[in-house]
């Protein structure tokens, strides 16, 4: 009788998941957590293939200062900015990241192995910054498994294509509303149509499209609490998930499609939708609701690593949950609808709170490590 361990315990859901077709991707990354071996551990462990960094990781990461205390040290000696030094720290983390990711990388040929790192949070208004900005921490990893977030704003989409264009592959963040989503998937066609014009090879150009899952939830589900029928209540809980899976559907239908076809000729990958804020925020659901549902092939699911441990010990991965349910899906957001609820509304607060989210979070960043490097600098002198 074989024994079984902890860690073939929790590749049982884990590897079922990757099976169908899944790539499990982390949520988090810190200095400690590559120093220390953990990440290396995860990809060995726990089917971890790929890692996902925002604003708000690097402020938790960076801002209580572990692992940083020499680098901010020779920083405030060099008497460099606040920017340059969260530029410096932030992309020193991804590229030793990359490093630890590059078998990874190499063995499915750039589908995964990738480490995202996002431009400046308070460029997501502004095309052409944000396009500087991309370049400049391409550049800067200078890793060729690294990915750069680019929120999908309105002045977002038009960067999307230009730093495709570029031949560098992009990780397209904050993703609520399927008309949205649409103009993200055109955007990726016109960077690849443009690519290939200016000479790139199609086949080197990556590209995931981050769907965000349970904040949808979070704010329907606050507004069909406060209707408060057993209509409403009822619906709690369902609106993410048909979103997420009528997204599929989108994603399905342009991917088939002759423009695309022409692009696969050239050597281009289809991009895949990620699903992104996989973390339950109700505590009354299922710690793996949005891993157990909506599960596809071809798609990414970033975990953080609580949602991550959750999948290991309690995951249910039965297949596909996804493609059978666009009818349910197209009837769970159009009850929601009936009720007075306005979809339009609350994917555009939620990408406008998305977007003040990660601007605050990068703030406060900028603060702690001014703070540091102030204090170093006064140690130094």
């Amino acid at each position: 009788m074989i024994a079984v361990t902890e860690a073939t315990a929790a590749a049982g859901a884990l590897q079922r998941l990757s099976d169908e077709g899944v790539s499990i991707w982390l949520d988090d990354l810190s200095r400690t957590r590559i120093a220390s071996g953990n990440l290396a551990e995860l990809l060995a462990t726990k089917n971890v293939v790929g890692v996902t960094t925002n604003p708000s990781i690097f402020q938790a990461a960076i801002g209580n200062g572990d692992g940083y205390e020499d680098q901010l040290a020779d920083l405030a000696l060099r008497g460099v900015t606040v920017e340059e030094a969260v530029r410096m720290m932030t992309t020193a983390d991804v590229r030793a990241a990359a490093d630890v990711l590059r078998p990874v990388y190499e063995a499915t040929g750039g589908r995964d192995g990738r480490v995202s790192i996002e431009v400046d949070p308070r460029l997501a208004h502004h095309t052409k910054a944000t396009i500087a900005e991309a370049k400049q921490l391409a550049w800067l990893v200078d890793r060729p498994n690294v990915m750069i977030k680019i929120p999908a704003t309105k002045a977002g989409l038009p960067a999307i294509t230009e730093v495709l264009a570029e031949g560098i592959s992009v990780n397209v963040t904050l993703i609520f509303s399927l008309e949205r989503y649409g103009q993200v998937m055109d955007a990726y066609l016109a960077g690849l149509e443009q690519a290939a014009e200016r000479g790139h090879d199609l086949s080197t150009i990556h590209s995931v499209a981050s769907f965000f899952v349970s904040r949808v939830d979070s704010e329907i589900d606050k507004r069909l609490t406060a209707l408060g029928t057993e209509e409403a209540l009822a619906l709690k809980g369902r609106a993410a998930l048909a979103n997420a899976r009528l997204a599929y559907a989108a994603y399905e239908e342009v991917f088939a499609s002759d423009r695309w076809l022409k692009l696969v000729s050239a050597g281009a990958h289809k991009q895949r939708p990620l699903w992104a804020s996989t973390g339950v925020k109700d505590p009354a659901y299922k710690p793996t609701l949005y891993v157990d549902e909506l599960v596809a092939p071809g798609t990414v699911n970033t975990m953080p690593e609580a949602t991550l441990d959750a999948t290991a010990a309690h995951g249910v991965i039965t297949g596909d949950t996804v493609t059978g349910g666009y009818a349910q899906a197209r009837a769970d957001l159009a009850a929601v609808e009936r009720l007075g609820i306005s979809y339009d509304e609350v994917v555009t607060r939620l990408e406008d709170e998305g977007v003040a989210k990660f601007e605050t979070a990068w703030e406060e960043l900028l603060a702690a490590v001014a703070e540091s490097l102030e204090s170093k600098g006064a140690d130094a002198s």
